[in-house]
């Protein structure tokens, strides 16, 4: 009796010490698995922002931007939507700047309403700012941009706003509060209802929700501030751990959809040195005043605004500038 113990005690030992070499086995395959799939990820990336996506122009020189970027100061970022809708013929039908500012831990978006008079760079004539892009494209657009706030732009981000749907599919729809009910006219679903509160769009949804204007009593304001916050929501959930898993698929999106000044080097430098840029987000919309000029409708921005909105853009902390925040979001208090 003694001795068959014995046999069935050496046999548990035999198995107790096989179990750390099983579980090592198996964390030795997953660390495996999750190194190439990070690895594919990686390559993947590279491979679609540098040979699809990235591209210089003129107006913006790469080498000082860089300079900026290694040491950690503040840049802007003009994003550019680009509706190719026939009726639209080429303009950009979305303006913003990105502030991202290390120092303060904020990022600051600003709008301009694409009506906005300006004069176009280049073409020594004052218009609507949205017609720089159909006279020059990106480059046209940047440089109008930067005369029209005095600042200077470190990269555009273009992106095609068909292509916004599907990015907002890629990372599985997005989360806003809709503050105006309205019933779609076709932007989205004709007889569609869009509630107030908290809403989940899709790609579709999404681009309904952003190109509405005429039933909005503010117009191309309320276009504006619902597209702000369509950013804010993309921005949020692309912090979530979620959405690594949709990696590809955003990666394929936008290399399909995106073009951009930035290499794969300076999203990496972005993604590891100004994250915490997005703990402050606030959202602006230039102020101005409806004007006719020889019977065409333009938005007139007095010269006092452009001011405000320069030093905000700068990181001026100044009461007048911190009174130009519309809606704050800190996410991490």
């Amino acid at each position: 009796m003694v001795q068959e113990t014995r046999v069935k005690t050496k046999k548990h030992k035999r198995k107790l010490r096989k179990w750390p070499k099983i579980v090592g086995t198996l964390l030795l395959i997953m660390i495996i698995s999750v190194v190439g799939y990070v690895y594919s990820i990686y390559g993947h990336a590279k491979e679609t922002v540098d040979k699809k996506m990235s591209k210089n122009i003129e107006s913006i020189d790469t080498s000082e931007v860089k300079e900026k970027l290694d040491s950690n100061e503040l840049l802007n970022i003009l994003l550019l939507g680009v509706d190719e809708r026939a009726e639209d013929g080429g303009r950009s039908d979305s303006i913003m700047v990105l502030s991202l500012n290390p120092k303060q831990e904020k990022t600051t978006i600003v709008s301009i309403p694409r009506d906005t008079l300006a004069k176009i760079a280049g073409k020594g004539i004052e218009t609507k700012i949205n017609h720089a892009y159909a006279y020059g494209g990106v480059d046209m657009s940047v440089a109008t941009v930067e005369n029209l706030l005095d600042i200077d732009l470190d990269y555009y981000v273009e992106l095609n706003m068909e292509g916004l749907a599907d990015l907002i599919d890629a990372i599985g729809g997005v989360t806003v509060n809709n503050e105006l009910e309205w019933v779609d006219e076709g932007f989205y679903k004709p007889g569609y209802h869009w509630k107030e509160g908290e809403i989940k769009l899709d790609g579709a949804k999404a681009l309904g929700y952003v190109r509405m204007r005429h039933l909005d009593p503010q117009g191309d304001f309320g276009r504006t501030e619902r597209q702000r916050k369509v950013i804010n929501a993309i921005i949020d959930k692309g912090k979530s751990m979620g959405t690594v898993t949709k990696l590809n698929d955003v990666i394929d999106v936008l290399g399909d959809n995106l073009q951009t000044n930035m290499s794969f080097n300076d999203m990496k430098s972005l993604l590891l040195g100004y994250m915490d840029v997005t703990k402050n987000i606030e959202s602006y919309m230039l102020q101005g005043e409806n004007a006719k000029i020889k019977g065409v409708y333009y938005y007139e921005i007095p010269d006092k605004e452009l001011e405000k909105v320069h030093d905000m853009l700068l990181g001026v902390d100044t009461a007048d500038t911190a009174a130009l925040s519309d809606s704050t979001v800190d996410d991490t208090k």
